[in-house]
């Protein structure tokens, strides 16, 4: 039994001097027995498969472990959770006149990009990581610099490894008044 539209296409093209329209094909149906198979070849091709390779991640992160802050696991689920954040936005904070919501609006657009961005070359660029950016990244000396008079160029807030701990405000202070004391010792 034809449907309304199926007689109107029919009627169309035989008027029409153009070809006929195109029939469409119904749906193949399968037995019981041909879905069981196809269901035990395609378990079979899974397996055969094996685990995924995440060959889009960066191979220096790929096998971070799911406890590292870092892991591709925990960020992509980060990246999720910011996405929701910007549908839950919507596009009006993008153009509104609410300088706070169009500040929170690009600076998720900003932590998502850097996420993917991490997880294609390996590289973090933001100073902040969790799901809603609430932890800091602690920044670690790998080559020390120095100065002319050979004592080392140090910054507060990072970790040296030659002292073994973070270079404190506090440390930088005393620092600073060791070295005036050597100053007024050579006059």
């Amino acid at each position: 039994m034809a449907t309304k539209r199926q007689k109107i296409r029919e009627q169309l093209a035989a008027d029409s001097k153009l070809k006929p329209i195109k029939k469409t094909r119904k749906k193949r149906q399968m037995t019981e027995e041909q879905k069981a198979a196809i269901v035990d070849r395609l378990a079979k091709a899974r397996a055969a498969r094996g685990p995924a390779k995440n060959l889009s991640i960066d191979e220096s992160i790929r096998d971070l472990p799911a406890e590292h802050s870092l892991s591709p696991a925990k960020v992509k689920e980060w990246i999720k959770e910011q996405k929701d954040l910007i549908k839950g936005l919507g596009k009006e904070a993008k153009e509104s006149k609410d300088k706070n919501l169009r500040q929170l609006y690009w600076e998720t657009e900003t932590y998502i990009f850097n996420l993917q961005r991490y997880l294609g070359d390996g590289i973090y660029r933001d100073n902040r990581y969790g799901a809603q950016k609430q932890n800091t990244i602690q920044h670690r000396s790998v080559a020390m610099a120095y100065y002319p008079d050979g004592t080392p160029k140090r910054t507060p807030g990072v970790y040296y490894p030659d002292i073994g701990d973070v270079y404190t405000n506090e440390m930088a202070i005393e620092d600073h008044v060791n070295s005036r004391k050597k100053v007024s010792n050579k006059k």
